[in-house]
C-alpha cells in the first residue's frame, strides 16, 4: 500500500504538464473596453459548503500514507496555513486500515491548526469509516471521491461499485459536517449530478480531465493487459461545468482538474463554479520550487484573479456568471450533441 501511495506521487510528477491542450482554451471572454471599476473593488472571496473563504481556490486532495507523502503533506499544510487556503487530504483509506500511517495525514492538522481541512475517502467506504477519517483530521468537511475508472485500471483496485450511491447517502445523513462528492479527473455528467442531488448531496466537485491522469498512472503501474485506450476517458472540467448548468442555482458546484493559471480559475467561476480545486500544479510547485516560492506564487494568483475580474467589470465572484463568453471547437460540439443551451 505504501508503494502505491509513493507511486502515485512519483507518476503524477512524471506525467505533469504532458497535456498540451485544454478545453479552457475553447472558452473565450468577450473584451469590453470600459470595466467601470477599480482593482480595489474586486472581491475574490466566495462561499461553499457553509464556508466563506478569502479566495476562490483551494488545495485539493492529493496524498498521504507513507513517510515521503507525510513530508509532502507537511509542506502543503504550511502553504495552506500561510495563504489561508482550504486543504484536502489524500484518501485516508490506508490510515483506517493501518493506524501506523495516521501521522502521514494528521500532520496536515498539526501544521494548520486553524485552517479549513477536508478529509477524503472513497465511495466504497461506510459512514463509520467516514467518521473515523473526520476524527483523524478534526476535519471541517468530508470529501468522498468517485474513481471507478481508476479502480478498474488499478492492478489492486476495487471492482464492485454497486453500493456507492447508498454509501454516499448514508454518509451525508450521518455526518454533521458538509460532505463534498468529487470525481478524480474523469468529469461528471448531468445525470451523475442529478443522482447525487437526489440523495442529498449539496456540494459537488466535477473534477474533469486535463490535470493528473489516474488512468495513465494506473496503466503505467500495470505489468500486462493495459487499458491504454481509457487514458482519455471521461469529460474535461469545462465540459463537466457545462453539464452542470441546470443545477448551478440549487447545487454548489466546485471545479477541479487541469487548472493551469488564474485565467482558468476565472473561467471556471464564470461557468458557475463556487470554488476551484487545484492539485497537480501545487504539488509540482512544492516539489520543484519549494514552500516559500509556492506561497509567493499563490499570493500572486490572488492579485491576478482580482485583476482579471476587474478587466471583466465584475466586482464579486458571483457576478462572473454574467460575463460574456464564447464557446468554441469540441466543447461547442459537445454542447450541441448534448442539447446544452448556454444563455446569459
Amino acid at each position: 500500500m505504501i508503494d502505491k501511495k509513493d507511486d502515485h506521487v512519483i507518476l503524477a510528477e512524471k506525467f505533469y504538464g504532458e497535456s498540451k491542450t485544454s478545453d479552457f482554451d475553447n472558452i473565450r471572454f468577450v473584451h469590453h473596453s470600459f470595466p467601470e471599476m477599480s482593482l480595489e473593488e474586486a472581491d475574490i472571496s466566495t462561499s461553499f459548503s457553509a464556508f466563506t473563504v478569502e479566495q476562490p481556490f483551494f488545495i485539493n486532495a492529493m496524498t498521504g500514507g507513507s513517510e515521503r507523502t507525510k513530508s509532502i503533506n507537511e509542506k502543503l499544510a504550511t502553504v495552506a496555513r500561510e495563504t489561508k487556503l482550504p486543504i484536502a487530504s489524500g484518501s485516508l483509506s490506508v490510515a483506517i486500515k493501518e493506524t501506523s500511517l495516521i501521522d502521514s495525514f494528521k500532520i496536515i492538522r498539526e501544521i494548520n491548526r486553524k485552517g479549513l481541512v477536508f478529509a477524503n475517502l472513497g465511495a466504497e467506504h461506510t459512514a463509520e469509516n467516514a467518521k473515523k477519517a473526520v476524527d483523524i483530521l478534526e476535519a471541517d468537511a468530508m470529501q468522498i471521491h468517485c474513481n471507478a475508472v481508476q479502480e478498474i485500471i488499478m492492478p489492486e483496485g476495487g471492482r464492485d461499485f454497486s453500493n456507492w450511491l447508498k454509501n454516499i447517502e448514508k454518509i451525508v445523513k450521518s455526518l454533521d459536517i458538509p460532505v463534498i462528492v468529487k470525481e478524480v479527473g474523469f468529469g461528471m455528467s448531468r445525470e451523475t449530478i442529478k443522482q447525487l442531488k437526489d440523495i442529498g448531496v449539496k456540494t459537488i466537485d466535477v473534477s474533469g480531465s486535463g490535470g493528473t491522469n489516474f488512468a495513465k498512472i494506473e496503466n503505467y503501474r500495470r505489468d500486462t493487459s493495459k487499458y491504454n485506450y481509457l487514458e482519455d476517458f471521461g469529460q474535461s472540467t469545462v465540459v463537466s461545468l457545462l453539464e452542470a448548468q441546470e443545477f448551478i442555482n440549487d447545487t454548489e458546484i466546485i471545479a477541479s482538474g487541469g487548472i493551469r493559471n488564474p485565467l482558468d480559475v476565472v473561467k471556471a467561476l464564470s461557468l458557475g463554479a463556487k470554488a476551484v480545486g487545484i492539485s497537480g500544479l501545487f504539488l509540482n510547485m512544492v516539489l520543484n520550487d519549494g514552500v516559500e516560492k509556492t506561497i509567493e506564487e499563490i499570493n500572486n494568483w490572488k492579485t491576478k484573479i482580482a485583476s482579471i475580474m476587474t478587466l471583466l467589470g465584475k466586482r464579486k465572484v458571483a457576478d462572473l456568471t454574467q460575463a460574456d463568453l464564447l464557446i468554441f471547437n469540441e466543447v461547442k460540439e459537445w454542447c450541441i450533441a448534448r442539447g446544452i443551451m448556454i444563455v446569459n
